[in-house]
């Protein structure tokens, strides 16, 4: 059981009169219990906190920086200013979004599939949703596709994450069914993470590894990663291998098993099938050859082996360094591989363990949400299967035809075959590969449908109709965690503005359409509560391997609950497969021979690097929520390209300057960072950072440079790797401008600054850390050219610096501007608003005096002074969001501190700064400093300004 359960300091009491509501986190696979509290009545009910749950099994109370900042994204402001409130639809695709009420919307959208259908047939209708939604939104989507339009063109954006998982426990073990749970965490003995960056990706999680580790410090750690992440820094061994070459390794660690005699003959022969020709495959995958391809030593590949095969119990956590692939369903069965063959399952501690990318991943992969399955886990392909489902629902037949896809979907649209898409709780402008080919797509469709909460996402530009969609604190239902867990969604608010829950609004618009397609037949979606599509999804799961026929509404309030757990059960498996019969026809589970290929495109001369993308650890996706939280942009405040610093030289590179990333695909400038951490030869960007927030001339964001190659088995795209140049860009003419605004005018500054993105070559428009009760934002904007002088009169209009009380410098030969607004007087006053125009870091001093909001009295004359020094210290990156401790601080406690055991100075610099102390998501990096931080060693002047 786990050895770490004491409460978060999330987890104290509610503020005196307000009242909780248990729920679950929006955000990650984990499924952390949290507390909503509210206060106020009616309409004024407003959420004033969260907290972990301490009775939730899959966190104890404990909650990462996102969950216990997701009262933030919740607050009046956010609902009022940066949530879609009603209907909205286009006159023409040139026009701007005009409101609407809702019985015309759905009207005209039943009226328009309907005429899309009858011209074009049913596959010409696509629906694309997200593993963001409640199992019940998904039953909901998949009912209205399926049994009522009569297509298989449903597919989620988990289809960008979990698929290859999917796929790898069915070839495998015969069922999408993860065999572990979280104590597993607390009872291996070696845990095996196989790309997964678990202390960023899965925070909570991590904290049990933490405390497990410290329990019983004889538990191994291997990381698998080609990056030095804080996870692997944790390990006692890192296998930092070439991007893309993990099937190799995986075979070199089962050759050297099987040579050694570490495998469990007796297990593979009483319970599996297929080793034989497997055995055949990784023969001359030696452990010398293996090194060879992953860029590894022979001796690590051995000692990984070793570890994994020895041990009493080994679990593997995996996530989408395998997934993501073009090999992704390969990768997952030669991991799962290695289970079987060492006998390394189907007990405590041992077994494959997928973590899960979103909320309710597991939930749309249960409901059938995607288009390669159907409710029940069960098959599209399978006819018998078609017909079960038919009957559960009451319709003539489901439709035979194979669906498309993510990439697949996207791609027939760009070539005219798919006319509509409804897109719901996604934003595939900024998260799908090969953004141009994704636009062109949406631009071609004759109806594009965006159902969304938030506002300001790069896919609303393309949407004709806008449905306002109800959130988190508002919603209810039920979502499914990795660990099989189901837990109830509940609102602790009424929805905000016009917006609905996403069922409702499937059920409104299905009814319509019913009139015409089953004139006079009962209604399939006769829905007054969630309770009711989840029941119709319970009933799909009787006498499948994820049974929940024994559970109800009433059970899941009381507790979250595990499947499978049938009519009758009186509790729920941990674990499956514990008496070795695993779910294919037999009850044997299957080794699966795929040989290592190479990813789908190669490095070459002209496209030297690997890039890679991965998730920072405080933000989540796109960011239209956690993007609303400015706190969360402390740690990586900005963009940026890391590369090795000796291929930084190698190239003639600058760190900090910017730089042309070039795929085969498309271009992206962004700012180059030296990271030790990343591999020679290879680049890492952040997933999250769509056009929204980082753009330019012709650049579409991060995925603008992805590739949609996919998996032949799971179609799911290789994210994970783009071969890529990088070289130096020329332009040296830079445009900062920044205000801080009153609460509830950040939205509309946001909007007028993201207008002038495409005006430069490059741009980047940031929130602020709010600060003084004021939110902020700033536009940064490079040229080759001195900028054209209607973008900076624009610009100075929107932060309204045009009028009287502006402070101006201007060198019109030199083409050098600055305009300054302050607010407060005397020794007080500070920047309000900010624009400069100039060649290179020309008066780059002064963006930190305004976002630290520092009084500039004593700066004096030199705030419009040409040439001035700057005299502000460079802002000191964010370690712990908590209690707002940044790097700089903690470096010179630990400069005081007395050279102790690393424990100890951890514990003291806790003691003294607070940090990680409470929800411990800053620990791998305060782990880092205390190692490398020396005792008694100098500290800067910078340092000592700073703190």
């Amino acid at each position: 059981m786990p050895q770490d359960r004491e409460p978060a300091a999330s987890t104290d009491a509610p503020a005196e009169g307000a009242r909780s509501t248990r729920s679950t986190c929006p955000y990650c696979g984990v499924g952390c219990g949290v507390l909503i509290d509210t206060a106020g009545e009616g309409d004024a009910t407003r959420v004033v906190g969260v907290r972990g749950d301490p009775d939730h099994p899959a966190n104890f109370g404990r909650l990462c920086t996102k969950g216990s900042t997701l009262h933030l994204t919740a607050t009046p402001l956010v609902r009022q200013q940066q949530r879609l409130l009603q209907p909205a639809w286009r006159p023409t695709r040139d026009d701007a979004l005009e409101p609407q009420d809702w019985d015309t919307t759905t009207r005209r959208i039943a009226e328009q599939l309907l005429a899309i259908r009858a011209e074009h047939g049913p596959d010409a209708i696509g629906f694309y949703i997200s593993g963001q939604l409640l199992t019940e939104d998904y039953h909901a989507f998949n009912k209205l596709a399926r049994g009522l339009v009569g297509t298989n063109n449903i597919d989620s954006n988990s289809r960008l994450c979990m698929s290859s998982a999917v796929v790898g426990y069915k070839q495998s073990l015969g069922a999408d069914a993860p065999p572990t749970c979280y104590e597993d965490l607390e009872r291996a003995d070696c845990l095996f993470i196989a790309g997964s960056n678990t202390a960023w990706a899965h925070p909570i999680l991590f904290r049990r590894i933490e405390a497990a580790r410290a329990a019983r410090p004889q538990m191994k750690i291997i990381v698998v990663d080609p990056r030095r992440t804080e996870t692997a820094e944790f390990a006692d061994l890192h296998l930092a291998i070439k991007p893309g070459s993990d099937i190799a390794l995986f075979h070199g660690m089962l050759h050297a098993a099987i040579w050694e005699g570490w495998i469990d003959a007796d297990f593979i022969e009483r319970h599996t099938a297929g080793f034989a020709e497997l055995k055949a495959l990784v023969r001359t995958m030696t452990p010398s050859e293996s090194a060879r391809l992953t860029g590894l030593k022979e001796a690590q590949i051995l000692q990984a082996a070793q570890w994994f095969a020895q041990s009493p119990s080994t679990l593997s956590l995996y996530c989408m360094g395998l997934n993501q692939s073009s090999s992704g369903a390969a990768k997952n069965t030669a991991l799962i591989n290695l289970h079987l063959a060492t006998g390394q399952v189907s007990r405590a501690g041992a077994g494959p363990f997928s973590l899960t990318g979103q909320p309710n991943a597991m939930g749309g992969r249960e409901s059938g949400g995607m288009a390669t399955l159907l409710p029940g886990h069960r098959d599209p392909g399978n006819a018998a299967h078609r017909d079960e489902v038919a009957a559960l629902w009451g319709v003539d037949a489901m439709p035979d035809q194979p669906g498309k896809t993510a990439v697949e979907l996207f791609q027939a649209a760009a070539r005219g075959e798919v006319k509509a898409l409804w897109i719901a709780c996604t934003n595939p402008a900024q998260s799908m590969p090969d953004q141009a080919l994704v636009r062109a797509a949406l631009e071609r469709c004759e109806l594009v449908i965006l159902q969304e909460a938030f506002s300001g996402t790069a896919t609303a530009a393309f949407a004709d109709v806008v449905l306002p969609a109800a959130t988190w604190a508002e919603k209810d239902g039920t979502v499914t965690n990795s660990e099989r867990r189901i837990s109830r969604v509940r609102a602790a608010l009424s929805p905000a503005g016009e917006s609905r829950a996403d069922w409702r609004i499937v059920r409104d618009v299905a009814q319509r359409m019913e009139t015409v397609l089953r004139p006079g037949r009962p209604s399939l979606f006769d829905w007054e509560t969630p309770e009711q599509p989840w029941i119709e999804h319970r009933e799909a799961t009787r006498g499948r391997d994820l049974d929940i026929g024994g559970l109800s509404y009433a059970m899941l309030e009381e507790a979250p609950r595990q499947w499978p757990w049938p009519a009758g059960a009186e509790a729920a498996q941990a674990r499956l497969y514990e008496d070795r019969r695993f779910a294919h026809a037999d009850g044997r589970a299957r080794f699966i021979a795929k040989p290592f290929k190479p990813t789908a495109e190669m490095q070459d001369p002209k496209f030297p690097l690997a890039l890679s993308t991965g998730r920072l650890r405080d933000q989540w996706h796109g960011m239209s929520r956690s993007g609303t939280v400015a706190r969360l942009f402390a740690g990586e405040p900005a963009p940026a390209l890391s590369m090795h610093p000796q291929d930084i030289a190698r190239r003639g590179l600058t760190a900090g300057a910017l730089v042309r990333v070039q795929s085969r695909r498309g271009p992206l400038i962004v700012p180059l960072r030296a990271d030790e951490g990343v591999g020679p030869q290879q680049a890492w960007l952040p997933m999250h950072w769509g056009s929204e927030f980082l753009g330019g001339r012709g650049q579409l964001g991060i995925n603008a440079l992805t590739q949609s190659a996919f998996c032949p088995d799971a179609r799911q795209p290789e994210l994970k790797f783009a071969a890529v140049s990088v070289e130096a860009v020329a332009l040296p003419w830079r445009v900062f401008g920044a205000a801080w605004v009153k609460p509830g005018q950040a939205a509309a500054l946001r909007s007028q600054l993201r207008v002038l993105m495409d005006q430069a070559e490059y741009a980047c428009c940031l929130p602020g850390p709010a600060q003084d009760g004021l939110e902020g934002w700033s536009l940064e904007l490079a040229f080759a050219e001195p900028p054209p002088a209607p973008v900076v009169q624009a610009l100075s209009t929107v932060l309204q610096l045009n009028g009287v009380g502006v402070l101006r410098y201007a060198d019109g030969r030199r083409g050098r501007s600055r305009s300054l607004r302050l607010d407060g007087e005397g020794a007080e006053a500070r920047l309000q608003a900010l624009l400069r125009v100039g060649e290179g870091s020309e008066g780059a001093w002064l963006d930190a005096l305004w976002s630290e909001r520092v009084p500039v009295a004593p700066f004096g004359r030199r705030l419009l002074a040409p040439d001035a020094d700057g005299p502000a210290v460079p802002v000191s990156p964010q370690v712990c969001n908590c209690f707002n401790v940044r790097e700089d601080a903690i470096t010179a406690c630990l400069q005081r501190l007395p050279d102790d055991a690393p424990q100890a100075r951890l514990a003291a610099l806790q003691g003294a700064l607070r940090c990680g102390t409470q929800c411990g998501s800053c620990l791998p990096a305060l782990r880092r400093m205390v190692q490398t931080v020396v005792p008694g060693s100098p500290v800067s002047n910078a340092v000592k300004e700073a703190t």
